[in-house]
């Protein structure tokens, strides 16, 4: 081992089943959360676009306690003050994101469309033995500990949340000490695609073909059938009935599944990278503009390139890895990675080539030769 071990703040989430008293009260303070952030940011909104003026955290605070002593909006004080806190915390850091230009101006809480969830603190919430309690609850939640806590583990936040399929899902915030993982001498260059979701510059045992490719699952694919079925069905019936609702929660259960089956795929992959490479290097695509093309705008979104990255991000940094990212023009598929010559214009219909010095390229294999290389040089 080499390094030491990281204090990370990592959040492991479980499913729970509430009983109705409980998805009672987590329903109100979704309304309520929601409600006050909505509010907050008229409020904000309107300071900055007559006034030219900036709303203070501490400002939104005090207007939550008036809000909260008028007659229509008393129904405030009967969940916990924590998770309605929260809410304008996040939207004060959603302002100063703005602010700083790192993202867009905030905007409005969705009933349909918005995620229900609500943030609990350590003043809100009592942990016990491995149960969990929360404010305004007489009893603990059942959860379903698909894995344990870190030992000795001490959460410092809860964020509680309901999903479109009608699942409840509980998140605990808590500080891990990772150690580094044994250093070794494999580097691995990391080629996107679609036929293959990813090609390594290098084969890996149980992971790739003998070419260095991992396969494309295709999880919209697979369920496409199904999920078409059912928005059919859901088509066919009429709005604000009980049984459109039924049908919306059968087109949010193929979704979740095919949500699911991803996310779990992309973790192993990624997992194996980080593993078994000392350094993984990757191309810096531009995933908002790819998607623009409507012939491949599906299949791009069903590959998620952008959580793979994410997770490789987040894991090498963990582990004590290395994720190096190559500039998103360099010519990785036209680059002869034999002799260096850049060939010509390439459509993505050749899938080999052959280069003027006899090198015989498979596309993606060259690509993700190239792309390690470049990282490597950058270095």
């Amino acid at each position: 081992m080499c390094g030491m071990a990281r204090i990370v703040k990592r959040a492991y989430k479980y499913r729970f089943y509430p009983t109705p008293e409980q998805a009672g009260e987590l329903a109100r303070t979704f309304g309520c959360v929601r409600l006050v952030y909505n509010k907050a940011l008229e409020e904000r909104t309107r300071a900055y676009t007559l006034q030219g003026r900036r709303v203070s955290y501490a400002e939104s605070s005090a207007a939550l306690t008036l809000w909260k002593k008028t007659p229509e909006l008393a129904f405030l004080g009967e969940v916990s003050c924590v998770p309605l806190q929260q809410a304008l915390r996040h939207l004060h850091a959603g302002f100063a994101n703005f602010f700083a230009r790192r993202a867009r101006y905030p905007t409005f809480k969705s009933r349909k469309k918005s995620r229900a969830s609500a943030e609990y603190t350590r003043s809100a919430f009592r942990w016990r033995n491995g149960r969990l309690w929360l404010a305004k609850m007489d009893d603990p939640l059942d959860i379903v500990w698909s894995r344990p806590l870190p030992e000795g583990a001490d959460p410092s936040t809860v964020t509680v949340s309901r999903d479109a399929a009608g699942r409840w899902f509980v998140s605990i915030l808590v500080e891990e000490k990772i150690p580094p993982l044994a250093t070794t001498e494999h580097v691995v260059g990391v080629d996107a695609g679609i036929s293959a979701l990813v090609t390594l510059s290098r084969p890996i045992d149980g992971l790739t073909d003998e070419d260095g490719k991992v396969a494309n699952p295709r999880h919209e694919w697979a369920d496409r059938k199904r999920l078409a079925k059912a928005q059919r069905s859901l088509a066919r019936k009429a709005k604000g009935s009980a049984n459109r609702a039924k049908a919306r929660l059968r087109v949010a259960r193929v979704y979740a599944r095919i949500s699911d089956r991803r996310r779990d795929f992309l973790h192993k992959l990624s997992t194996r990278l980080v593993r078994e490479n000392q350094a993984v290097v990757i191309e810096d695509l531009t995933v908002r503009t790819m998607v623009r093309n409507h012939c491949l705008a599906r299949a791009i979104s069903d590959a998620s390139w952008r959580h793979l990255r994410s997770m490789l991000e987040y894991k090498t940094a963990w582990y004590g890895r290395e994720l190096l990212v190559v500039d998103r023009w360099f010519p990785s598929s036209k680059l002869c990675s034999a002799c260096g010559v850049l060939a010509g214009s390439m459509p993505l219909n050749v899938r080999t080539w052959q280069c003027a010095c006899g090198a015989t390229h498979d596309r993606d294999v060259n690509a993700a030769t190239n792309i390690l290389a470049a990282g490597l040089a950058e270095r």
